[in-house]
């Protein structure tokens, strides 16, 4: 018994003693409750912000690419919408997109920018950034650039200066590896963006590549289209007037003003004299008409004409700058300062070696024509020589299948209508100024040279001392002086369209307000008079260094005269007989070298536009009483 009561001992003393469970106050259990619904609620609302961020995100893209796809080509919402969402989603105040050309950055779209960092951005335009600054970063890494704290960078940029900007993230605009642009967003406080809202403006940009890809792509479909198009209606123009060649002219010029997104045109023809205007496309519609009835020499140092001298395509992106057409052509002010041209391309048109014209587009802003431009414009050149072609061989059918008498009659009225114009023309241009001749010629009629009475201003003027130098001179020099002398006051009376009534020797008579009347004839005979002081003193100096003392006078008066033409069949002379004529000739004889004597009618036209000196009264021969007369020194007039 003793021995199996040890054995029961030993086993009750092997057994585990029973655990003691320790009761939990209350409050220890209502606390650990409370902790873990609390985390539960953190958990939930992580989650609830995460989806609701999700939503956001998925919101935003899904508005952008609707945008993208409804509004091919308008970057500028795509790109406001874009700013809109990463700054709204990423919690930042405000927003900036940058294109990059390569070079340069310049702003496309802001979203809430301050109005004194808006104000510099714009100011500033296209702009390299300064070294240690974001976008500089941005251009050299094309990696994101993130700062907590702006005002603790090494350099001041301008969303701090201007935009009180703090934390701030930059993320590049990759195309091919190559960056296009760059979104910045920012917040006025320290607090950095998480790496998820930093994938979210990555994202967007994607975005705005894809928009920007779009655009491109949708322009070059567009542009294509709209040269396929420019070119069947060219086309169809020219194969529906044959040899019409006006409209088809007009035709190019309105579709490569057009789709080049040019301000003017112009297409030239060559001629025998020149180059000739034969289709525009110009504001200035009035003073292309005038260039169209006139050939006319181009400038070698032109665009024109270096098209015309090398035959090949002149391309100059900015007028302004072009030294050599600046400074040795007479109309490169009035082009850039008055018509306010800046690009210029112009294209020969040529057959062989042959120069037919020239095809030329403008534009007021400096704006390089892109290389697809240039290639249309001279598709169109090549067109219009097409069209020229055609129309030449036209013509040349169509006179050789017209019958032989019809053709020979035809000849010869047209030959003797040349001679007889010929004939015309040259009498006529033998006393008056080309554009008087032109005007009559033109009237078809000549009732202006019948025998009348008007109101004339009659100039006289002659060489002092000429007598005695012809009288000790060889015929040849005495010739060679009269042909220098004529050729100087000859150019002069045509700039100011007098009628040459006399011619003989050195003595010339003019005549103003006869046959075309003139505004104010006393006031256009002083100043020609004027032009012709100064052009003849230059030749007296250098006749005075050869050794010949020769001066100049002139004489002008006012009055009435009857005019018309004198002579007889094969010779005739439009003559001014009457004492005007008389008064200016007589006046003339009194004027000392360079001296301009006008009588007092004339005085009273053109006293406020002139200085004169009185130089007394003379007793004229022919005239009953002594007159007044004045010298002319210089004009009052502005040049």
């Amino acid at each position: 018994m003793r021995r199996r009561f040890r054995a029961d001992d030993k086993r009750a003393k092997s057994r585990p003693k029973p655990t003691r469970v320790k009761h939990r106050s209350a409050p220890d259990v209502t606390r650990n409750r409370s902790a873990s619904v609390a985390g539960r609620e953190t958990v939930v609302a992580e989650l609830t912000q995460e989806r609701d961020e999700a939503l956001l995100r998925e919101t935003a893209n899904s508005e952008i690419l609707r945008l993208i796809s409804s509004s091919p080509g308008n970057l500028e919402l795509v790109f406001r919408t874009i700013l809109e969402n990463a700054t709204r989603i990423c919690n930042a105040k405000f927003g900036n997109l940058f294109r990059f050309d390569g070079e340069n950055y310049y702003p496309v779209a802001e979203f809430n920018t301050p109005a004194a960092l808006l104000d510099a951005i714009t100011r500033r335009g296209r702009f390299r950034p300064s070294p240690g600054i974001s976008l500089d970063h941005v251009m050299r890494t094309k990696q994101v650039f993130h700062s907590a704290d702006m005002a603790a960078e090494p350099v001041v940029a301008l969303s701090t200066k201007f935009g009180g900007a703090r934390s701030q993230v930059t993320v590049p605009m990759l195309k091919d590896e190559a960056l296009i642009g760059a979104i910045v967003i920012y917040r006025q406080e320290v607090r950095p963006f998480t790496d998820k809202q930093v994938e979210l403006v990555k994202n967007f940009a994607a975005q705005a590549v894809i928009a920007i890809e779009n655009t491109r792509l949708l322009n070059e479909l567009r542009e294509s289209l709209e040269r396929q198009t420019a070119t069947a209606d060219v086309l169809r123009v020219i194969s529906s007037s044959p040899g019409a060649l006006e409209p088809v002219f007009q035709a190019m010029l309105e579709n490569a003003t057009r789709i080049c997104e040019a301000k003017s045109g112009f297409l030239f023809r060559s001629d025998n004299d020149g180059m000739r205007i034969v289709a525009s496309l110009h504001e200035q519609a009035d003073f292309v008409e005038q260039m169209k009835h006139q050939a006319f020499k181009l400038g070698p140092s032109t665009p024109n004409g270096r098209a015309a001298l090398t035959r090949q395509i002149v391309h100059v992106p900015n007028l302004m700058e072009d030294q050599a057409y600046l400074e040795r052509e007479p109309l490169a002010v009035w082009a850039v300062e008055q018509a306010n041209v800046r690009t210029v391309l112009v294209v020969p048109m040529t057959k062989g070696e042959e120069l037919i014209g020239i095809f030329g587009i403008e534009r007021e802003e400096v704006k390089p024509f892109t290389d697809k431009q240039i290639a249309l414009v001279q598709n169109f050149a090549a067109h219009a020589v097409i069209a020229i072609e055609n129309a030449r061989l036209l013509k040349e059918l169509r006179e050789r299948t017209e019958e032989v008498e019809k053709l020979n009659l035809h000849l010869e009225q047209r030959v003797a209508d040349q001679v007889g114009e010929i004939e015309r023309t040259g009498r006529l241009r033998r006393f008056l100024s080309p554009q008087v001749a032109d005007l009559i010629v033109a009237s078809g009629e000549e009732k202006q040279l019948e025998s009348h009475r008007r109101e004339i201003t009659a100039l006289f003027c002659d060489l002092r001392g000429f007598t005695g130098f012809s009288e000790s001179s060889d015929p040849e020099d005495v010739m060679a002086l009269l042909r220098d002398y004529h050729a100087a006051i000859g150019e002069i009376i045509i700039k100011y369209s007098g009628t040459l009534e006399r011619y003989a020797g050195d003595g010339v008579m003019v005549v103003f307000n006869d046959p075309v009347p003139v505004d104010n004839p006393a006031l256009q005979a002083v100043l020609m008079a004027l032009e012709m002081r100064d052009a003849i003193g230059a030749l007296t100096e250098k006749w005075r260094r050869l050794g010949h003392d020769i001066g100049f006078g002139i004489g002008i008066a006012h009055g009435f005269a009857t005019l018309g033409t004198i002579g007889f069949e094969g010779r005739f002379d439009y003559a001014a007989i009457g004492t005007v004529s008389n008064v200016a000739s007589r006046l003339c004889d009194e004027a000392k070298p360079a001296q301009i004597l006008i009588s007092p009618r004339v005085l009273m036209a053109v006293e406020d536009a002139v200085a004169v000196e009185p130089v007394g009264e003379f007793e004229l021969k022919g005239i009953r009483r002594p007159l007044a007369a004045y010298n002319v020194l210089a004009t009052k007039l502005a040049n």
